[in-house]
């Protein structure tokens, strides 16, 4: 039997929990996933499962075998992109993750321009909230907005991601504007990712740090998109990417707090498996966000942005 694919049922089964969740995810029959696991404990010459009634649990020879039988099909996932990789022209299925905010407000826009460039290319884009496992998910390129990279990370930055305190007209009718970042404690700001409270770094010409703002409000939320819709109806001051308020605030429905302070800047960075071998519609991929992103209007300085907004408005 085929030990690629022996190794590619045996992590599904891993994965699912049971050879019929492996067999459905697989479309292959509970009998012929049952052959190839038993093909594999073969080859190793252990057993890869504690098996039960209820559940399978994996084997400490199994654990070991997970791991490498993971590395050695992203290997082989590369293999067939040895003679693509010399060719110049992008083609086939690139799969795309990031999160939903950033798909919503510029990557969406991003895909459809390079896959119309590109009229042999195939993006499949998924959102997750959570950074996901570029090999068990089988993702070929992550866009994240984080300057914090795991060690060995393989990251490409392809932008800056500046920030903006905002609040809707409705609320700062009822509560007031906030002149300094102290009075931001008296206001209710929504926070990101945390219960309860937060601490917003605040910069400004003349302080030799960042200033570390702690700030309370009645809504907490690890999805930005939720902060911003919390945000529109009134519900309090926010901290969002300046990419996805732009338009907002050139209408109207958002105000720009603080403008003499900078919120923390972070990385928007491209994240891959390996710098080897890389099949031309990645590359391609690469360069193309590299591009857009440098010539994205809401990914500018803020200074500028809101100086834009400005004059729109007038």
């Amino acid at each position: 039997m085929d030990r690629i694919t022996a190794a590619q049922v045996f992590v599904c089964i891993a994965e699912q929990g049971s050879l019929s969740a492996a067999a459905e995810r697989l479309d292959m029959s509970r009998a012929m996933v049952t052959r190839y696991l038993a093909e594999m404990e073969g080859w190793i010459g252990a057993r890869l499962f504690h098996r039960s009634t209820r559940r399978l649990s994996l084997t400490t020879a199994g654990g070991l075998a997970l791991e490498r039988c993971r590395a050695m099909l992203a290997l082989a996932g590369e293999l067939p992109l040895l003679g693509e990789a010399q060719s110049e022209q992008p083609r086939g299925v690139l799969r795309l993750a990031c999160a939903p905010s950033l798909a919503e407000a510029l990557l969406a826009r991003a895909v459809a321009a390079f896959v119309e460039r590109y009229p042999g290319t195939h993006v499949d884009l998924q959102t997750s909230d959570k950074a996901v496992n570029l090999v068990e998910e089988r993702i070929d390129l992550a866009v994240r907005i984080t300057n914090t990279l795991e060690p060995g990370m393989i990251a490409r930055r392809l932008a800056d991601c500046h920030s903006v305190i905002c609040a809707a007209p409705a609320y700062l009718a009822r509560r007031g504007r906030p002149s300094t970042p102290d009075e931001l404690a008296g206001h209710a700001c929504l926070t990101y990712d945390y219960f309860g409270s937060s601490v917003w770094q605040l910069g400004a010409p003349g302080l030799p740090a960042p200033l570390a703002v702690p700030v309370w409000g009645p809504l907490s939320s690890n999805d930005a998109c939720a902060l911003l819709q919390a945000a529109l109806a009134g519900a309090g001051v926010s901290l969002q990417p300046l990419y996805a308020v732009a338009g907002h605030l050139a209408a109207g429905r958002l105000e720009a707090l603080l403008p003499a302070y900078q919120p923390r800047v972070m990385g928007i960075h491209a994240i891959y498996l390996s710098r080897q071998y890389q099949p031309a519609i990645l590359r391609a991929m690469l360069d193309f966000l590299a591009e857009w992103m440098g010539q994205e209007p809401a990914l500018q300085a803020p200074e500028v942005v809101l100086s834009e907004l400005a004059g729109i408005a007038r």
